[in-house]
């Protein structure tokens, strides 16, 4: 990707973009699958073609790819699998991507399509004390901000639950044990993490090796902030592998002005205020070993129980970041993938 852009032929996230949407999924004689728009953000909602006996769980989701790629027909075959299983209608947002559709506007899109289907429950026969905001990768964090943001919308429906599938939730800390163990691990590695947060911004990528040295943080920030974003809060059994302490460094006033906007409550969630927190709904979180991202989710579990949030939480031991992308593929897909998504099935049955 990377050598076309160089060329001119294209951007590398064209690349990505086009390998992710793949082969489209058969027909599914099960479902209902309506396509439409709301406020120019695609929607594909599934509903379970039998009829419903009682009203259903209404389960909004929203797909990974650093909100620069990824799409609703990439992640179709996650949607159709939890639509089937939890007999639950699943809308899946097509959020606009970035750079051509600028930061933070991908919230935005996320926030209008939730707030359409919460006030059009009635037309989909969803319960709306069952409403779930469910995500993977940065579309967990997009369900994480949205949730957060509904706490003043006091017109609508409680969220029933938040579903957070290995979620990056913060841009404080690169050296957290997670981001040191798995820097070289596939299929996202460390310094891609911080290529990806200048991309998605649409910023010149010229100080990521000081962003990852976290020379882009002020030290009142530090401080601040390091009863919740820390090595030190991170179970010891996570820690096993190869962490280092990390030497604390020189604050960069040109590199903070250069990627501010990764420090902001939008983009890390994780630093929002307890009074927020504790108004959130039950949680369900998901992190994998060998996931840079590992320790964010872990971070937020503990925040969130701090709080006296009730989590359930599944650690996948041989899972790595985007593991459900390949979900559904057959020879292609992976056993611990399956497994996550049958853990997720029965956190969303148990509700």
């Amino acid at each position: 990707g990377k050598i076309l852009q160089k060329l001119g032929i294209c951007s590398d996230f064209s690349i990505l973009r086009i390998l992710l949407d793949t082969i489209p999924p058969w027909r599914d004689s099960k479902l209902l699958i309506k396509d439409l728009k709301v406020d120019e953000v695609p929607l594909r909602i599934y509903q379970p073609k039998r009829p419903p006996t009682g009203k259903r769980r209404g389960i909004l989701y929203f797909h990974g790819g650093a909100g620069t790629f990824g799409s609703i027909r990439a992640f179709e075959r996650i949607c159709r699998y939890i639509a089937k299983k939890c007999d639950s209608v699943v809308v899946s947002v097509g959020y606009r991507l970035a750079p051509e559709h600028p930061y933070p506007g991908q919230y935005l899109d996320c926030l209008n399509a939730t707030l359409y289907f919460m006030r059009n429950l009635g037309e989909y026969h969803v319960d709306p004390a069952l409403i779930i905001i469910s995500g993977d990768s940065c579309g967990a964090n997009f369900a994480t901000v949205i949730c957060q943001m509904l706490l003043n919308k006091k017109d609508l429906p409680k969220v029933r639950a938040q579903i957070l599938l290995y979620p990056g939730l913060q841009g404080l800390d690169f050296h957290l044990p997670s981001y040191q163990q798995n820097a070289s691990v596939p299929i996202l590695y460390r310094k891609l993490v911080i290529y990806f947060c200048f991309r998605y911004l649409n910023k010149e990528p010229s100080v990521i090796e000081d962003v990852l040295q976290g020379c882009h943080v002020p030290e009142s920030m530090k401080q601040k902030y390091k009863k919740w974003v820390s090595a030190d809060i991170i179970p010891d059994e996570f820690k096993i592998r190869g962490y280092v302490p990390q030497k604390s460094t020189s604050y960069k006033p040109e590199v903070h002005e250069a990627i501010k906007e990764i420090l902001g409550l939008t983009f890390s969630p994780l630093l929002a205020e307890d009074s927020i927190i504790s108004q959130l709904p039950e949680s369900y979180i998901v992190t994998c070993e060998f996931d840079v991202l590992r320790d964010d989710g872990l971070l937020y579990k503990k925040r969130l129980e701090d709080n006296g949030i009730q989590v359930t939480w599944y650690h996948s031991e041989n899972g790595f970041h985007g593991i459900l992308a390949f979900f559904g593929y057959g020879i292609f897909s992976f056993l611990s993938g399956k497994k996550i998504m049958d853990s997720t099935v029965n956190y969303i049955n148990s509700l």
